[in-house]
C-alpha cells in the first residue's frame, strides 16, 4: 500500500541518542539548528504540504535514541507508513543501533519490504577528520544484505543545512505520491479517497431522498401528491406490514360477501 493510501501520513525517526534526529526535524521544519542536547522522549510534529493537486497531511514522530522505552518503541514501528534511520557517520556504534531498529522493523512488520525507508548518515560536515563509517559500507549491507526493500541511503549535515530537503523529497519518489515526471496522477489515492467519499455520500442523500420513505402507500392519489413512484409489488421486502394487512383482510371480506351473496335462504329478523 502506497502512503497516499492513507489520509495522514506517519513517518517515524528512529536511531540512538546524540546522532542529531531532533536536529534534521528542527532544520528541516523551522530551519533552525542548535548544538545544545536534549534527551528526547518522544516529539510529534504535524504538517501539511501542497504538492499542487494534492495535499499530504504528514505526522512526524521523532523516538527517544535510548532503549528504555520499548513498549513506546514497538507502538511507533506498529503505526508508521514510513521510516527515517538515522546514524551519524562520525559514530560506527551509532550504526549498530540503526541495524538494530531495522530488525526490530522487520520483526514488527511483515510489510517491511514495502514501506519506503531512509537510512542518513548525518554529520558529514565532521566527516573529513571524525569519519568512522563510510556510505560504501552502510550501502552494501543495505543492498547485498537486505535486497528488495523501498530504501535510500543517504548523508547529510543538519548544521551546515546539507541534503535536508533532499531527505524528505525521497520519501515521495520512493512512495511514488508524485511521480518522476513531476505531473500529478488523478488515480492517486487520495484522489480516489476523495471520489469514494462524493461517491457515498450521494448514495447516502438519494438513500434518504427514496420513494420508499416517508411516504404513503395506501392509496395511488398519494404517491402522486408525495411525488413519489408506487413501490414494484414484486418485491416482498418493499412492503409494509400494514399493506399486507389490509390486502389479506380485504380479500376474507370479499369472498364473505360472495359467499353472502350466493345464498339463496336469507332469514331477516
Amino acid at each position: 500500500m502506497k502512503m497516499s493510501d492513507f489520509e495522514r501520513i506517519r513517518l517515524v525517526i528512529l536511531g540512538g541518542a546524540g546522532v542529531g534526529k531532533s536536529c534534521i526535524i528542527k532544520r528541516f521544519l523551522f530551519k533552525t539548528y542548535s548544538d545544545k542536547y536534549r534527551p528526547t522522549v518522544e516529539d510529534l510534529y504535524n504538517r501539511e504540504y501542497d504538492l499542487g493537486a494534492v495535499t499530504l497531511k504528514v505526522d512526524i514522530l521523532d523516538t527517544s535514541g535510548e532503549m528504555q522505552f520499548p513498549a513506546m518503541r514497538r507502538l511507533s514501528i506498529a503505526t508508521a507508513h514510513a521510516f527515517l534511520l538515522v546514524y551519524a557517520s562520525t559514530s560506527e556504534l551509532s550504526l549498530g543501533c540503526v541495524k538494530q531498529c531495522f530488525e526490530e522493523i522487520r520483526e514488527q512488520r511483515a510489510d517491511f519490504q514495502d514501506i519506503p525507508m531512509v537510512i542518513v548518515g548525518n554529520k558529514s560536515d565532521l566527516s573529513s577528520t571524525h569519519r568512522e563509517v563510510r556510505i560504501e559500507d552502510v550501502s552494501e549491507w543495505v543492498f547485498c544484505e537486505l535486497p528488495k526493500l523501498k530504501v535510500k541511503v543517504m548523508e547529510c549535515s543538519a548544521k551546515d543545512d546539507v541534503s535536508i530537503t533532499d531527505i524528505f523529497r525521497t520519501f515521495l519518489s520512493l512512495s511514488r505520491i508524485i511521480p518522476a515526471n513531476g505531473n500529478t496522477d488523478s488515480s492517486s489515492g487520495l484522489k480516489r479517497r476523495s471520489s469514494a467519499y462524493v461517491s457515498a455520500s450521494s448514495k447516502a442523500k438519494s438513500r434518504l431522498g427514496s420513494p420508499s420513505i416517508g411516504c404513503e402507500k395506501t392509496k395511488e392519489t398519494s404517491y402522486l401528491a408525495a411525488g413519489c413512484s408506487e413501490p414494484s409489488t414484486s418485491d416482498p421486502k418493499s412492503k409494509p406490514r400494514s399493506r399486507s394487512l389490509i390486502r389479506r383482510s380485504s380479500r376474507k371480506t370479499k369472498q364473505q360477501i360472495q359467499n353472502a351473496s350466493g345464498t339463496e335462504d336469507c332469514n331477516i329478523q
